[in-house]
């Protein structure tokens, strides 16, 4: 058998495993209130900077808006975020946390740090951590054609 083709040789596979795990991870964290990982990502964006159109969340998670626009329909209908056509441009639909979707911060906060803790091990430690985002990053860069 040629080597390329053993499934221990794949990078892909390992990110693909490593992504789908560290989700399954969220899970139980997330689902006490209701909400997907997908839901927390849209989440943290709007943390960072609220007030944002369709456009500018799906860019920031790297997904098609075509994607992001039913998750933002469920939140809205959960009552996390509201939605509404923009002011300067009506094409334009604005994106806002509601107090539910601002409270909701403080309610997971432990989150990241549970997570975290989760995969820690011998060569994953807090002070590695760092430099996996920069691979990481890089990769996704080389990807995205950056």
């Amino acid at each position: 058998m040629d080597e390329r083709f053993r499934l221990d040789n794949q990078l892909c596979f390992r990110l693909y495993t490593a992504s789908r795990l560290i989700t399954q991870a969220y899970h139980p964290l997330l689902s006490e209130y209701g909400l997907t990982y997908p839901q927390y990502l849209v989440l943290l964006v709007l943390w960072e900077k609220d007030g944002q159109p369709v456009n500018d969340i799906a860019k920031r998670l790297l997904l098609e808006t075509n994607t992001v626009t039913p998750l933002l329909k469920r939140m809205e209908a959960e009552g996390i975020v509201t939605r509404s056509k923009g002011r300067e441009d009506a094409r334009q639909i604005i994106v806002k946390l509601t107090r539910k979707g601002r409270g909701l911060q403080e309610k997971l906060l432990n989150v990241p740090e549970t997570v975290a803790r989760g995969i820690l091990c011998d060569r994953v430690t807090p002070e590695t951590i760092p430099g996996l985002y920069g691979m990481l990053d890089d990769i996704i860069g080389k990807l995205k054609g950056d």
